[in-house]
């Protein structure tokens, strides 16, 4: 059964606040999200619902985001489905997590950033082979996941500024970026 997106205001796959913010809490009844919930709150970073909040985004390229002392927010005018919405709790909560435990975390350091961004995109899911395949990735032989990570550190997950993540892909992997 597909999912069919909304259409309010006549812009195909637009979500009202209020739908997504009701998609969040279908999310929070998941096993993976109630699972980082309560590992959160052992570690003495309990989160309740108001931590999670449907908001329209203005000039963001992410589909969401979270903001240490603020919460994760997702925006309502870049998704379109259940699956998306749950994707993103489950990241976002990763990053939440690692803000929680990690000592001296500086989120303005890209070497911090991306290696919470590689830990979010494995933990969650993500980078499943199944969601690969789902997404168009049919080459089995060969297949190199880097191309496509840089895209979705780049435009969908991080907020790092693109300077910044040059610096760091070539420093890590050697490698020329060409602009988006």
């Amino acid at each position: 059964m597909a999912q069919e997106p909304s259409s309010p205001g006549g812009s195909l796959g637009v979500k009202a606040v209020d739908e997504v913010q009701a998609m969040i809490q279908k999310s929070l009844e998941l096993p993976k999200v109630k699972l980082l919930r309560r590992r959160m709150a052992e570690a003495g970073c309990a989160v309740k619902d108001n931590f999670f909040r449907a908001v329209v985004c203005q000039g963001r390229k992410g589909m969401a985001y979270f903001a240490p002392g603020h919460g994760i927010f997702v925006c309502s005018n870049h998704v379109r489905f259940q699956d998306e919405v749950n994707q993103l709790i489950i990241h976002e909560l990763i990053h939440a997590y690692d803000d929680c435990r990690a000592v001296n975390l500086q989120w303005n350091n890209c070497a911090h950033q991306a290696c919470s961004e590689i830990r979010a995109g494995h933990l969650s899911g993500d980078c499943h082979f199944m969601r690969e395949l789902l997404r168009g990735h049919f080459k089995l032989r060969g297949h190199e996941p880097l191309p496509r990570i840089q895209w979705k550190m780049y435009g969908i997950f991080v907020t790092m500024t693109h300077s910044h993540l040059i610096k760091l892909l070539k420093k890590l992997h050697g490698l020329v970026v060409l602009p988006f």
